[in-house]
């Protein structure tokens, strides 16, 4: 453990509990949405604004050839296996995984962490040149939980205007009936 681990600072960057090998690429994106409504002669008003979903992209890398590939090789050694692990492989079925779960979970990046994540996008990149390892572009976008509860109301007896405040009743189907026009084709007031 280092120094920085010790006082509480984490230097890893992970998403969902796997962590980043190489990070070659973040961008963060953070929107007020502002609400525009026109008014007469062709002036917009503007009154209000919500922060959207932040939303992240993250480029980033793992190699066979890495620490943690070289490991894996180790323990499938020590396991008696003479095939080899491959270690990107199984990285790219945990990012899988952590998509199809549909389940919130944390980013850590180099410049900010962020809470109920869901991965809405994830792009592997694969050539000649990269084998032995993978790249992965990731889009992440927050979620917004909300907690919702249960309110009682008083009773009507005790309400000013129980047809406004009170509780909703069941008062049973309710039928459409048609409207039968007058004579001259107009839907007389008394069918209103």
């Amino acid at each position: 453990m280092g120094i920085l681990e010790q006082i509480g600072i984490s230097q890893s960057k992970s998403i969902g509990g796997i962590v980043f090998q190489a990070v070659l690429e973040e961008q963060h994106n953070d929107e007020i949405q502002i609400t525009d409504h026109p008014v007469e002669r062709g002036a917009v008003v503007s009154d209000h604004s919500y922060k959207r979903p932040c939303q992240v992209t993250i480029k980033c890398a793992w190699s066979n050839s890495s620490l943690g590939g070289i490991s894996a090789l180790i323990n499938s050694f020590k396991g008696g296996s003479l095939i080899g692990s491959d270690y990107v492989s199984g990285i790219y079925s945990q990012l899988l995984a952590l998509q199809e779960s549909r389940e919130p979970f944390e980013i850590t990046t180099s410049s900010r962490r962020y809470a109920n994540m869901l991965m809405s996008s994830l792009g592997l990149t694969k050539d000649k040149t990269s084998s032995e390892a993978i790249m992965v572009t990731l889009t992440c976008r927050e979620i917004l939980i909300v907690e919702t509860k249960a309110a009682t109301l008083p009773p009507k007896a005790a309400q000013a205007n129980p047809a406004a405040t009170g509780q909703i009743e069941n008062a049973g189907t309710k039928q459409v009936t048609a409207a039968t026009p007058a004579d001259s084709g107009a839907v007389s007031k008394a069918n209103w």
